[in-house]
């Protein structure tokens, strides 16, 4: 079996302390679907997407336009191109491999790279899959391929028998990947200097209710945010804090909940705070608990307050005009009695009423 390998070498990274890139190529045979579709993330945010339909490498994060105004994307588009060709031809191959002549499947293959910005760690990795399962997989320490399932071996040996391609990747994983993540860093910073710093929110369903802290606008997933009690951190482990999970906004920050299950009565008595902390940040991000602070819906007790006394109020100002209308009546009829023309009085009971209703004081 020739499978072709044809890399994406300019490789965009998101600034954080751990850059993580992945790439996912994905050929399939299902019908109505794309034959071939490739996704690069950032640290799980997606940065662009090609599929064999639209056939257009797409932006999707706006700090890669600057990047994607030069040559290189023509060039990576044009890989893509030839990329959906080759999975096309790649999983007839292994449909034949596993003795397959119809059905849905699917062939993939994910790499990337990682480096840390403070030890200078680095490293890479590439794996392939098919129909769901491991198939084959690059030991970079060993430089090597490892057949996962046994219909992988006679590929992964025929793959090590070209040593120069094994020297190339060796090269591509621990240099030119870190080295073109590292240019287009400089890309991301200044997009990254103009986004204002995370939203800190302290929020409680009622007043009884424990309290929940917000943290929404956050550049990197791995910020640190916690709950901190007289100064000093409180840890998920200890059954009073529970971290949320880490979910991305549509412009390409973050947000997460860490609840405290410490009620009232016991926080008004000692210090606890909200703090965020990342080395992008200027300064320590930190939200005193406070009731002042606290942001809540209406509580129950609230609600069953407010609703009596609206009725009420409601109910005196009828009754209010009631009693009005009836007094302008019992004068008028008053009057009538004391004529001898009343029956000739041009002013009926219904018109009296109507003028009763006009004259109604503002409020």
């Amino acid at each position: 079996m020739k499978l072709f390998i044809i890399f994406y070498i300019f490789i965009p990274l998101v600034y954080s302390e751990l850059h993580t890139f992945m790439a996912a190529y994905t050929g399939q045979t299902a019908a109505g679907t794309p034959e071939f579709s490739a996704v690069t993330t950032l640290d799980g945010q997606q940065i662009d997407y090609y599929d064999s339909i639209t056939k257009k490498l797409i932006l999707k994060q706006d700090w890669m336009k600057e990047f994607a105004s030069k040559d290189q994307w023509k060039k990576y588009t044009e890989i893509r191109e030839e990329l959906q060709q080759i999975y096309r031809n790649n999983i007839h191959v292994l449909m034949e491999t596993f003795t397959q002549s119809q059905g849905v499947h699917t062939y993939q293959r994910m790499y990337g790279c990682e480096w840390d910005n403070e030890t200078g760690d680095s490293h890479g990795f590439e794996q392939y899959g098919y129909d769901g399962e491991d198939f084959i997989s690059l030991d970079l320490k060993e430089n090597r391929y490892i057949a996962s399932v046994q219909r992988a071996f006679l590929t992964a040996l025929k793959w090590n028998n070209d040593r120069a391609l094994l020297e190339f990747l060796k090269h591509y994983y621990n240099h030119e990947c870190v080295y073109w993540l590292k240019e287009l860093l400089k890309f991301s910073k200044d997009a990254n200097r103009i986004i204002d710093p995370p939203k800190v929110s302290l929020l409680q369903k009622n007043l009884e209710d424990y309290v929940e802290c917000h943290v929404t606008g956050f550049l990197f997933r791995n910020t640190s945010i916690l709950w901190r009690k007289n100064g000093q951190a409180m840890s998920d482990s200890s059954n009073l804090v529970e971290s949320g999970d880490t979910l991305p906004n549509e412009d390409g920050t973050f947000q997460k909940t860490v609840t405290l299950y410490v009620l009232p009565n016991k926080w008004k008595k000692d210090q606890y705070s909200c703090v965020v902390e990342h080395k992008s940040l200027t300064e320590t991000i930190q939200k005193i608990l406070t009731e002042d602070q606290i942001k809540r819906n209406k509580s129950a007790s609230d609600a069953s307050y407010i609703i009596p006394v609206t009725v009420l109020l409601i109910v005196g100002l009828i009754a209010l005009f009631g009693l009005f209308v009836l007094w302008k009546l019992w004068k008028k009829l008053k009057r009538c009695y004391k004529k001898i023309n009343c029956e000739k009085s041009s002013t009926s009971s219904e018109h009296v009423l109507s003028q009763a209703l006009v004259s109604t004081p503002s409020p």
